[in-house]
């Protein structure tokens, strides 16, 4: 039987040199050394130098468990004198009981983000690249989803990023991600005849697809180009599926977001003819056919880009415009829910962005009863001059927020930037950008290359992934980021770094091995 005479304090050192001497063994060990005597009774405790408290203490890190202790779980342990051991033990359970008494807990300092998101840390990682995403909490919005839908231009919600817009901003990139993925299953159309519904797998299940929407280019290309590459004709065609309305019929749904929301979703450029429209850089009047308002003397004239409002007005042969369709089913729904109160929401990336402020800023004239209008615009171009832009940013039933990636040069055409805000009198290329802006860094994410190509900045995934890590503007990439990786780096390997793929290629083989699927997610485009 073991026992120990005195109960001394766990920070007292010499209680280990007493331990120390009461144990009798046949073998060595790291920490106990064997005595002569079989028991020490009432010996005093001789001093100890430092250094071999140091050894000591060196070899009782060996032997404590390797799980680090939570701060809540340290401070909860008991603090006290050292328990007796008693009983025929083996003499590794006498020596577990006194390390017990000890109670030398050792807690992890709180480690910065970007230590968290370091390679050294496999088991997040391990998450991130897993293929079911896991997404910030969608609270109830309830009486400030008018907050954050704009009707303080974001004020007071931007820097730092409030958690419930970036979770409202990530979903709605999504529904953008659903119109490019629903062009490319399927993006050929007869020009003979009427198209057929466009099949819309929506990333969220409470909103309901009700119209296709169709961008139609004025300028075409030679016959021959089709007769060329028939498997591509597709490409060359002159009106194309570009997005979608959709509303939110779900009652849940509607409870936590304070409002039923209607939402239009723009995809970007993939077509030859939409690459041309964009180069046609040149500013050219922009006509309010719903708007009775006239343009302000002080305001100048309102000018946009020529490609886009080419994109925006033009019918095809068998599909109206799409100015005509997004005004007549928003019309229909908000007559079909009157009474209730109704939101819309136009989202767009690239291309798509330029089409949603057209399609806001017409929106918002059209009728008095309009519902609130807010665009939210994934890496979008500048879209018209200085006149255009006043007159979106004086009109309080639109309200723009640009999400912008700091290394995409797209955000910064057409014109030329040392030209912004000038009048477009001076030169034709005074292009000014709109509404508010949310400015993100790719530089910032801890898995993207620092020297990322133009088409990696640009990508919508890339966006979704910067604001869900983004946390404020002198704030590096949080630490409790929630969106899945994988989409990422099967979209942009090259740009992510290599301690990252190198995982994600581990993880998808033992996902093949399992029978499981590298990804459940929507792609989005490169």
């Amino acid at each position: 039987m073991l026992q120990i005479s005195s109960a001394l304090p766990p920070q007292n050192l010499n209680l280990f040199q007493a331990g120390r001497n009461s144990f009798k063994c046949k073998q060595s060990s790291p920490l106990i050394r064997c005595s002569s005597s079989s028991l020490l009774t009432s010996q005093s405790v001789k001093p100890v130098s430092y250094e071999l408290n140091k050894q000591h203490l060196a070899n009782l890190e060996k032997l404590l468990p390797k799980k680090s202790l939570e701060p809540n779980q340290a401070d909860s342990l008991p603090v006290g004198p050292v328990p007796k051991v008693s009983g025929n033990g083996s003499w590794v359970n006498r020596g577990r009981a006194l390390l017990e008494g000890l109670n030398v807990p050792r807690v992890w300092p709180e480690r910065k983000a970007a230590e968290e998101m370091s390679p050294r840390h496999m088991n997040r990682l391990q998450r991130l690249l897993s293929k079911t995403p896991e997404y910030s909490p969608r609270n109830n919005l309830g009486s400030r989803w008018r907050e954050y839908h704009g009707c303080n231009d974001w004020l007071g919600l931007l820097d730092p990023l409030d958690e419930n817009l970036r979770r409202e901003l990530v979903r709605y990139g999504e529904f953008v991600q659903a119109a490019y993925h629903s062009f490319h299953s399927n993006p050929a159309l007869s020009a003979e005849e009427p198209p057929l519904p466009h099949p819309v797998a929506l990333p969220d299940r409470s909103y309901k697809v009700t119209k296709s929407l169709y961008a139609t280019s004025s300028v075409g290309l030679p016959k021959w180009v089709d007769d060329f590459a028939p498997d591509l004709s597709w490409m060359t065609q002159r009106s194309s599926w570009m997005g979608y309305v959709a509303v939110c019929d779900d009652r849940h749904e509607i409870q936590r977001m304070g409002r039923r929301d209607i939402v239009i979703a723009l995809r970007g450029t993939s077509t030859c003819l939409e690459w041309a429209e964009n180069m046609r850089a040149q500013l050219v009047e922009y006509p309010q056919d719903c708007c009775d308002k006239e343009t302000e003397p002080d305001q100048g004239q309102s000018k946009v880009e020529c490609g886009f409002l080419s994109l925006y007005k033009t019918r095809g042969v068998q599909v109206p415009s799409l100015a005509e369709s997004v005004e007549e089913e928003v019309k229909r729904l908000v007559e079909l829910y009157k009474g209730e109160p109704l939101s819309i929401t136009v989202t767009g990336h690239s291309l798509g962005a330029a089409l949603a402020i057209l399609v806001g800023d017409e929106l918002s004239t059209c009728s008095p009863s309009m519902p609130p209008i807010a665009v939210f615009s994934f890496g979008g171009p500048r879209v018209g001059n200085r006149g255009f832009a006043n007159q979106i940013n004086e009109n309080n039933n639109v309200k723009v927020l640009r999400i912008v990636n700091n290394q995409d040069v797209i955000t910064r055409v057409p014109g030329l930037p040392m030209m912004e805000g000038f009048d477009d009198n001076i030169t034709p290329l005074a292009y000014t950008h709109v509404g508010t802006e949310l400015l993100v860094d790719s530089k910032m994410s801890p898995y993207l290359k620092p020297n990322a190509d133009v088409a990696c900045c640009h990508d919508l995934e890339a966006y979704l992934h910067l604001v869900d890590g983004y946390l404020a503007s002198n704030c590096p990439f949080r630490a409790n980021a929630k969106r899945s990786l994988l989409k990422l780096v099967n979209e942009q390997r090259s740009n992510v770094k290599q301690l990252y793929t190198n995982k994600a290629k581990a993880l998808s083989l033992n996902l093949e091995r399992q029978g499981l699927a590298n990804s459940c997610c929507l792609p989005s485009p490169s």
